[in-house]
């Protein structure tokens, strides 16, 4: 690990490294045409294509980091795994990174839970740091949000063998057919509708 001469250059360099994951996962995002697979998921668009109003309290827990996969309000400033979209955000997240650094205790996250999935109310810096160094749980004030979905419908984050066999399967459909004309490409600033931000995060379990 490279010595640094002082905690302001760590921090520095953690945030500069972590504006450059966030870049080269939207250049491969953007070169497989998949751009809305990157993007951090808005709750209330989540929440509109659910019906999922009802709120219960489930107090204070441990949650993995991975299935916090959306935000409440801040979902345009991180990407998917929660890599800083904007450099905007670089003061705030690099004062939460100087704290974890010190070792300082930091207030749990607030997040919303629909099925098996998370979304961030309070805490946005906080999880993106954690993510970027690795951290498996966070600790969370979490409320489950529900709705008129079955039991057996459960909203799930798409884990990787999931969305890499998905991919796989869509590959070899074309290659079976190759009279199947390809989708028209999407202009960059298109943002999906909530449906279809929900089937993009692989949510249907029966």
């Amino acid at each position: 690990m490279i010595p640094y001469m002082n905690l302001n250059e760590q921090v520095d360099s953690d945030f500069s490294r972590a504006r450059r994951r966030a870049l080269v996962r939207r250049a491969l995002a953007g070169f497989r045409r998949e751009p809305a697979l990157n993007r951090l998921l808005s709750f209330d668009d989540v929440r509109r294509a659910l019906w999922a109003n009802n709120r219960t309290c489930l107090g204070t827990r441990a949650v993995e980091v991975e299935k916090i996969v959306g935000s409440v309000g801040r979902w345009s400033d991180f990407d998917r795994s929660f890599l800083p979209a904007r450099a905007s955000v670089g003061e705030r997240w690099k004062r939460i990174d100087r704290a974890y650094h010190r070792g300082e205790d930091l207030p749990p996250v607030e997040l919303y839970k629909i099925g098996e999935a998370y979304f961030v109310v309070d805490g946005n810096h906080r999880v993106s740091v954690a993510r970027y160094h690795g951290a498996q749980w966070i600790d969370a004030r979490v409320t489950e949000v529900g709705g008129p979905v079955s039991e057996k419908t459960r909203l799930r984050p798409e884990s990787r063998e999931h969305r890499a066999a998905r991919q796989e399967r869509s590959r070899s459909k074309a290659r079976k057919d190759p009279a199947q004309k390809r989708p028209a490409r999407r202009p960059n600033n298109h943002r999906n509708r909530p449906g279809e931000e929900v089937a993009n995060l692989g949510i249907l379990e029966g």
